[in-house]
């Protein structure tokens, strides 16, 4: 069986119970996360190991704090107060985690199934062989010898829109921001990074998923980073998997082989 997973952000505790739960047979099973497997929570150490030694059972993307301890790693950031990843950076295996952590994608599609899994969401405009097109980009300088300089150009929350005309660390920063914070649109696609409510409160701004002119509506999507959301989309084939569990809340794995969910509670309760 496969299933997907939402943001765990150093909960590992918490995926242990839910894998408790599913019944996980690593010989059998795969699990996929929808990135941020680290930070605000207390035990991304123990998280990155964990997925790291699946192998071959398991499928990552990059979500946006896995990015952000990347950037720490490679001293291109100087951190937010509330990070918690200073046990991950002073670790023994830091390097070889953060070496794993280059190498995953910010796009994982599988034909077989039908999934399309992302971190934050697919841009209106992307069709599936834009986005891979230009995930490639992003993972391509990752894993090179100019990831430090991209690190450092990462932040900010400029340009709004994306172009094929947008070049250099500009269209990298819009790539990256589609994938991997993007919740609200304005009408025509543009990002707007600041509100993070939920629909009901956006001030007349769509989710990303809600855009009229969506080219990739065939595709089923699985995603994260919205924790606001609870899980719930109300729109066809997009499916929500951060329950908010650093928050409190929910650790919620979805069966790809019939769309059933898990949750278990962050306190203990499932």
């Amino acid at each position: 069986m496969n299933y997907a997973i939402g943001d765990i952000q150093g909960c590992f505790s918490v995926l242990e119970r839910l894998l408790e739960y599913i019944q996980f047979d690593p010989s059998n099973d795969v699990l996929w996360f929808t990135g941020d497997l680290v930070n605000r929570g207390p035990q991304s150490l123990e998280t990155l190991r964990f997925i790291k030694n699946l192998g071959a059972q398991h499928h990552v993307v990059l979500g946006n704090h896995d990015l952000h301890l990347l950037a720490l790693g490679y001293q291109a950031h100087p951190g937010w107060k509330e990070d918690t990843l200073r046990e991950v950076l002073d670790a023994s295996d830091c390097e070889e985690l953060l070496t794993w952590l280059r190498q995953q994608p910010l796009l994982y599609h599988d034909d077989h199934l039908g999934f399309t899994m992302v971190h934050a969401g697919l841009a209106p405009m992307w069709d599936l062989a834009t986005a891979k097109r230009v995930a490639k980009e992003i993972e391509t300088v990752i894993r090179s010898d100019t990831a430090a300089e991209f690190f450092r150009h990462m932040y900010g929350n400029q340009p709004e829109k994306w172009s094929e005309q947008l070049l250099g660390w500009d269209r990298l920063r819009c790539i990256t921001n589609y994938f991997t914070r993007l919740r609200f649109c304005y009408p025509d696609g543009r990002l707007e990074l600041k509100n993070k409510n939920t629909p009901s409160f956006s001030g007349g701004l769509i989710p990303w998923f809600e855009v009229k002119t969506r080219v990739n509506v065939e595709l089923k999507i699985l995603f994260g980073h919205w924790a606001a959301l609870g899980g719930i989309t109300n729109t066809p084939n997009v499916y929500a998997l951060d329950t908010g569990c650093v928050w409190g809340h929910q650790l919620t794995a979805m069966r790809l082989e019939d769309e059933k969910r898990f949750s278990v509670d962050a306190h203990g309760r499932k």
